[in-house]
């Protein structure tokens, strides 16, 4: 049924389409780093690391300052980016856990009926890509319940690994490591002819096939290697293109490159290694935009960038920052999901501004379907993300709706100023006001407690909308059965209320044309 929607879809669309002939689509390229923290930035304060292209990109266009991962960990924000939805709607609530569902419709689906190319380069992480041996976290012989390749989402090409990868020579590791070394931190670099051993995990193409070829040096050029072929490729067919671009630096385990190490020779080496593969990011970002505005499509280009979570927690407490903000990575405060972020479009963003609007990954997909003035194909599916087209035009937008989070016990509900925070299982709240104590210094909840209810009732109420996806209320439960995963909410409040349906403001329910 699924098909057969998009395929209606596609035919509205084009009618539609054929009325605008003139109008140019936007190129769409989405970036993100991989546990890079709020603080690792030039144009966040860092006055170490070294990210001059993104610092420019920050200078031109808009800086995100108050934008939000949709989880404080891997996996369930990248769910989040391709389908405007909150992850645990789609199965996907934690790491290396579940799967994209088939059912779900996203970004690169709606645009590719649009008329663009998709392609998918770095990290995939939403489920396995193979099932026929071992590879990464979770790919294995005979586990077809979690193979999910980006060919399942609406990609036409990819270059992808299952999961984290090192951020140079990325295939391999050492034989052995030296003092204060190790297979989870990072390593110095392997010269050449070094022995090494495979890392076990492959990059994969669109058809499931390993690749062989140019895999070694820096991760993050590696992966520039593929995105602009096929940038060039989509403009050889004339075609707008949606790149997704999610690199791995700077998850662990981190190593640099000679030419970076030096750069930051002053330093141990675990923050050379640190510091060096986040430079090197950058400087792939760079290469890219140069080659946008060397193809003269920059200007109807928009690029979006930001991390997936704050900075790892289980690595030196000195490699990776999330600023002023409390928190790293696994936590709800700010510094486990108050990530950088930047967007760049100069066709539409003509000066510079600080955008201090709560905005989220989930915002992506809604944002690019409103730009092309395309509705979603299944208004019944639940979204939790908002367009920021307003934003991007030079207005703003009011969240009256709030922003949900959750992850293991955690949870919280993010309303304008005000942020409402469990660590235990909605037991007990904290209430920060993050206008004012952006570091959440100061609970507010005791001389609060009207506030603290109304917002506790809201979060209920949207965690049992989300429950309702989770368990397949839009869909069906074909996927949600054969995940073999019960719902496990952080919201333990709300075990005993009864399920909601997922009305939205923006989108009225109407009947689901799925089974």
């Amino acid at each position: 049924m699924k098909i057969l929607m998009l395929f209606c879809f596609a035919m509205f669309a084009f009618s539609v389409s054929s009325l605008h002939a003139d109008d140019s689509k936007p190129n769409v390229i989405l970036l993100m780093a991989d546990d890079l923290g709020w603080g690792d930035t030039g144009f966040n304060g860092n006055e170490v690391i070294k990210t001059p292209h993104l610092d420019q990109m920050a200078a031109e266009g808009l800086l995100l300052d108050r934008f939000y991962s949709a989880s404080s960990v891997c996996s369930p924000t990248r769910a989040s980016v391709l389908t405007g939805r909150n992850p645990y709607r789609t199965g996907i609530p934690t790491a290396n856990a579940g799967f994209l569902r088939p059912e779900e419709i996203t970004l690169p689906e709606v645009l590719r009926e649009q008329g663009y190319a998709t392609g998918h380069f770095g990290k995939w992480h939403l489920g396995t890509l193979t099932h026929i041996e071992k590879d990464a976290n979770r790919g294995k012989p005979g586990n077809t319940r979690d193979y999910n390749p980006p060919k399942v989402h609406g990609y036409d090409a990819a270059f992808v690994t299952e999961s984290k990868v090192p951020t140079y020579d990325p295939m391999d590791k050492p034989m052995s490591f030296e003092k204060g070394e190790s297979l989870q931190l990072g390593w110095s670099y392997l010269l050449d002819g070094e022995a090494r051993a495979s890392y076990g995990t492959s990059y994969w193409d669109i058809e499931g096939n390993k690749v062989a070829d140019n895999l070694n040096g820096d991760d993050s050029r590696v992966i520039m290697d593929r995105v602009i072929p096929f940038v060039d490729e989509a403009l050889a067919n004339d075609k707008p293109f949606l790149s997704v671009v999610w690199f791995h630096a700077p998850h662990l385990p981190c190593v640099a490159g000679p030419k970076h190490q030096e750069m930051y020779k002053d330093h141990p080496p675990h923050l050379r290694n640190y510091a060096g593969c986040i430079t090197a990011l950058d400087e792939q970002i760079g290469r890219l935009r140069k080659h946008l505005a060397d193809r003269d499509i920059a200007e109807n280009t928009m690029i979006w960038f930001c991390s997936d979570n704050g900075p790892e927690n289980q690595a030196r407490k000195d490699n990776g920052t999330a600023g002023h903000f409390r928190g790293r990575k696994r936590d709800l405060y700010e510094g486990g999901v108050r990530v950088p972020a930047v967007m760049v479009w100069p066709a539409k963003i003509k000066s510079p501004r600080k955008v201090t609007t709560p905005c989220i990954t989930s915002d992506y997909l809604p944002t690019v379907l409103d730009a092309l003035g395309v509705e979603h194909p299944e208004p019944s599916y639940a979204q939790d993300g908002r367009s920021l087209m307003p934003i991007i035009n030079g207005g703003n937008i009011d969240r009256v709706n709030g922003i949900g989070l959750m992850y293991d016990a955690r949870a919280a509900w993010h309303k304008q100023d005000l942020k409402l925070i469990s660590y235990d299982g909605a037991a007990t709240f904290q209430l920060y006001n993050l206008t004012k104590d952006p570091s959440e210094t100061t609970d507010l909840a005791a001389q609060s407690p009207e506030i603290v209810e109304q917002m506790t009732k809201e979060l209920i109420a949207w965690n049992l909308s989300v429950q309702s996806s989770f368990e397949g209320a839009e869909y069906g439960t074909e996927s949600f059965e054969r995940s073999g995963k019960k719902w496990s909410s952080a919201i333990k409040a709300a075990a005993n209320q009864p399920k909601a349906n997922n009305d939205t403001e923006r989108q009225p329910k109407r009947k689901n044309s799925k089974k």
